[in-house]
Formats: C-alpha cells, structure tokens, sequence
C-alpha cells in the first residue's frame, strides 16, 4: 500500500506508495472515472495529434495510479523522456485505492475508457488475475523481461496457471515500526533502534506493552500509534494465511491469527494506545504534520507518506526499527491494457519503470523498496538514507526485512475483507464500541460485501 491502503499499499502503499478519504470518495470517483475515459482520448490512435499536451509528434502515455507511486517526484518520467524525446508521460492520481479500483474495473468490463498503463494494487492482483487477465497484455513477453528479475513470490502474485503474466512488480513491503525518537525520548523509552527492536521483538503483544508504558509517561498529549487500522494490517501481515487458504476458500471468520489480531487491535484502541483515524484520510494526514503519535507500522513506502505529510521541523526525528514479526504490507504492479491507444510504447515504459535500476532511484527518493533483488546492492538501495530518518540505513534495514517475509495467500476480495476489517470494524473501538460489537458488525459487512 504508497498511500495504497495501503497497503493497503499505498496507498503506495504498494510495495504503493502506498500509495493514497471518505469525505473524498465520491469526487475521487468522479476523478478517476474521467481521468480514465481522458487517457483513452489521448492520441486517439494518431501520434500527432498533441491535443493531450505532449507536443507536435510525440506520443503520449498515460498512466492510471493510486497513492503515491513516485515516479514523477523520482524524476523517472523526465528521464524517461529524455531518454525518448519522442514521447510524453501524463499520470492520473486517486489518493485511495478504495476509490481507484471500482472504476478500474469498471473501465476493464465495459473495454473502454482505459489508460495505457493501470497500477494494480496487491490486494486486487488475484481478482484481476482470475477474472480480467484477458484485457491485459501478457508482460511475460515483453521485450527485456526476465522474470529471474523479481522476487519469485512477487512474480508469481501476478500470474495465472496458464502462465499469463498480467503486471509487472514495482515495489515490495516489508514491514517495521517508524517510530518518533524525540517522543520516546520524552517518554522515558530507548531511542536506539536496536534497542527499540528488542522490547517488542517476536511478539505483538509487547508492541501493546511498550504502548502502555509509552502512553503512562506521555499522556493525554500523544498517542502511541497512529490508527487501529494500521496496527490490525501489520500484524496481519506477519500471517501466512489470513483470509484465505490454499484452495482458495474464505476463511476470515474462522482464522484464529485473524481473531487473535482483531482482539489485540481492539485491546489497543480500548487502552488509548491508538487514534481514532482511519489511515490516509485527510485528519490522518495533519496528525502526521501535528506529530500526534509515535510509532506507525511501516512498509518502506510510509517513509513517503511521512516525508510528504510533515512539516519541515520533523526531518531526522523518526527512526526505523524491527518490527515484532516479519510481514509484508502492500506493493504494486503496473499492467497494460490491451485496449490502450500506445501498447507497444506503454509494454517498453512499464519494463523501464520496473527494471532494478529504476527500482533502486526510486526507493532513494520516495522509499518504495524494490521487488528487484538485483537492486538491493546498488547504492542507491543499499547506501540510502531519507531526510526523515537522518543516517538511519534504511536500504539495509529493510533488505534484512524482506529476507523473512513470508510466501502469503492472497484471494481476490481481500481488499474488502481488510478495509471492513479495519474501517468498519476496530476502528469502532476508539469510538466506544466493545470488541465484541466491533467484530459483529466487521463481518456483518464484509460479508454483505462479498455477497454482492
């Protein structure tokens, strides 16, 4: 999830970039849906024609994103048409992949009204897998692909059984724990990151823990985590399965890990360890500037999130630690429609924008860590550091991370199950709900929701 839901991702989340929210839906809706339908006017099929901006002769390509991808901030789109003085990039942006995602797949059903290239949010890749892969050009056949490139979990999230490769990977998300040092410092906690790590490691229960002691010193002035929905993501995402099995079956209800994780999300929001937000919102986003909470589950995509969230007085105050268990949150792919006015051009930018090297500059910039193992020794990744960490090492921090993520069950409404999970769900605690409650009427959405 870049601002994906992140994460989802991103909220780009995925990785988003995650990467980005309710009171926006509607107009996010509207946005997206004509941004959509202007990506299929461009070009109309004549390279000259500059109606779209791009100039006399050039061929514009447009991309369909959600939260924050980063390539323009990354200076890859200038680059990239430096590197090709014939074309021009134009991008359309819905802060929430909740937003973004009906009206792509609305725009997949009817064949119209497509950009050239669509981001596709890990938690909607197995749906666009099983039931739009025919709309989208087979990227395994790519000129320059080499899917020895991507990590092979990565690639294969995006593959069907007969071998059709829908997207290519852009970023991974694996998980650790952003935390403000000046905060825990003021609270009497370690601020060292390895130090930070070992209170809470192995267990998610004392993360909780360290939220009590943190919320004893500090007060009513700060919370100890920025959302339950984020706290409910990350450590869902240390799970194998969670709301689905191998064979492909829901299995969210009677999921002990996902019960288990909804109680310790709720025991949170009921000590006051947790906001009552709900992550990529805009209130979400002045508590970031207002430095209103100390720690926030943190794919490397967040690091985005941060950066372009607070204000300039915070850059060097936040550290990167372990999160308790290995998990990963959020990522992304870039796949293009077969129905695009530029197939060929959008297959060749889509492979530039995801090869190692271009992986590794943006996670040196915006902090989407590769789905290219390739890029982790390049120094881009493997030196880099990010203005709101200081000299943190955050390329080998999350390297290490990524080493343990495990191989996890995706199904195609996982997006619904999280968000009802999360939005519909724990955060009603921190309204004054019971758990109980709080649960009952989680499922009673979702499966509403998966009804339809």
């Amino acid at each position: 999830m870049r601002a994906r839901t992140l994460p989802l991702s991103r909220q780009r989340s995925g990785g988003g970039k995650p990467i980005a929210r309710k009171a926006l839906a509607v107009a996010a809706a509207v946005a997206l849906s004509t941004g959509l339908l202007a990506g299929c006017a461009d070009d109309g099929g004549d390279d000259s024609d500059s109606s779209s901006g791009g100039g006399e002769g050039k061929t514009t390509i447009t991309l369909g994103l959600f939260g924050t991808f980063g390539f323009k901030e990354a200076g890859l789109y200038d680059e990239y048409e430096k590197l090709n003085p014939d074309i021009n990039i134009e991008e359309n942006v819905v802060e929430r992949n909740e937003n973004y995602y009906p009206a792509l797949v609305n725009h997949l059903t009817t064949n119209s009204g497509l950009m050239d290239v669509q981001a596709i949010e890990i938690a909607n890749i197995t749906e666009i897998v099983n039931t739009q892969a025919d709309k989208f050009v087979d990227m395994s056949k790519a000129e320059g692909v080499d899917k020895t490139k991507w990590l092979d979990w990565k690639w294969q999230q995006a593959t069907g059984k007969d071998g059709q490769t829908v997207g290519l990977g852009t970023d991974i998300g694996p998980m650790a724990i952003c935390y403000r040092k000046d905060l825990f410092e003021k609270a009497g906690l370690p601020t060292d990151r390895e130090e930070v790590g070992k209170l809470w490691a192995g267990d998610w229960n004392k993360f909780i823990e360290t939220g009590e002691k943190y919320k004893k010193a500090a007060g009513e002035d700060t919370f100890f985590m920025d959302s339950p929905g984020g706290l409910l993501n990350a450590v869902l995402s240390s799970e194998e399965e969670k709301f689905y099995d191998s064979s492909g079956e829901v299995i969210y209800k009677t999921n002990p890990a996902v019960k288990a994780a909804f109680d310790l999300t709720a025991e949170a929001a009921e000590k006051g360890l947790v906001q009552s937000q709900t992550q990529f919102q805009p209130a979400w986003d002045t508590t970031i500037a207002n430095s209103k909470f100390a720690t926030v589950a943190c794919p490397p995509w967040m690091l985005g999130t941060i950066k372009g969230k607070s204000k300039p007085d915070a850059a060097g105050k936040w550290d990167v630690a372990a999160a308790p268990k290995a998990g990963n949150w959020g990522g992304a792919f870039l796949g293009v429609p077969k129905s695009g006015k530029n197939v060929e051009e959008a297959q060749k930018l889509v492979t530039w924008l995801t090869a190692p090297e271009q992986q590794a500059k943006l996670f040196a910039v915006q902090g989407n860590f590769p789905s290219a193992p390739g890029a982790y020794e390049l120094p881009q990744v493997k030196d880099a550091k990010n203005e709101m960490t200081g000299d943190t090492p955050i390329g080998e921090i999350f390297a290490k991370a990524a080493e343990s993520i495990p191989s996890q069950v995706l199904g195609p409404k996982d997006q619904i199950i999280q968000q009802g999970l999360t939005d519909n769900g724990v955060i009603l605690v921190t309204k004054g709900k019971s758990a109980k409650e709080a649960w009952e009427t989680a499922t009673k959405t979702i499966d509403n929701n998966l009804d339809k």
